[in-house]
Order: structure tokens, then sequence, then C-alpha cells
């Protein structure tokens, strides 16, 4: 006889926009969305009433030819980082390689 998996509602927030979610996923996961908040960064949302900040930190060094994440107001970002009183959780934006093919 098997027991049917019951799917656990879990009830996400953003402290940055009034973005919610509720998700019925059993294993472990965080969506993520387009926040407003953080001109449009796709960022994660939080466990609903977790006293947290999110914060999207602005890449520093040079960018050149690579393909890296911006924010709706054009600035290179590196990574979201979300502080909870227990830690810190980032999410990084890593540059996209890019190719090409010369003839010889």
């Amino acid at each position: 006889m098997s027991t049917p998996l019951l799917a656990v509602e879990h009830r996400w927030t953003c402290p940055n926009c009034v973005s919610t979610k509720v998700t019925h996923v059993t294993g472990p996961h965080t969506p993520f969305h387009p926040c407003r908040g953080l001109a449009g960064l796709m960022t994660p949302f939080v466990p609903a009433g977790t006293r947290c900040k999110i914060e999207a930190n602005e890449r520093e060094d040079y960018v050149g030819r690579e393909l890296v994440q911006v924010d709706g107001n054009g600035r290179p970002i590196m990574n979201v980082v979300v502080t909870r009183e227990t830690g810190q959780d980032c999410a990084v934006y890593a540059p996209c390689a890019t190719a090409s093919r010369r003839d010889l």
C-alpha cells in the first residue's frame, strides 16, 4: 500500500515590492521574480514573515565586452544579497561567455 505524498503550502513575499507567491513543492526550493523594487532584477522570494533586507550590489570592476546582468536603469549588477538575522544568502549574476569563429 502506498501513502500519498501531501504537498505543503509555502507562502513567499518580497520586502522590496508587493509581490507574493504560493508554492506546493515538497523539496527545497526558492522561487525568483522580477522585482520592481530592484529595477526588474530576478530576485529571490523569502518565506512570508521573514525579517530581512534584499540589496543589489553594483559590479565595480571593468565590464568591457562581457555580457553582464544590468538592472532596469542600465547599471551592471554583480549579485543580490539577502540578509537575515541568522545569516546571508547570495544570488550571483555571472557574466555570459562569448565566442567567435575566425577562418585561418
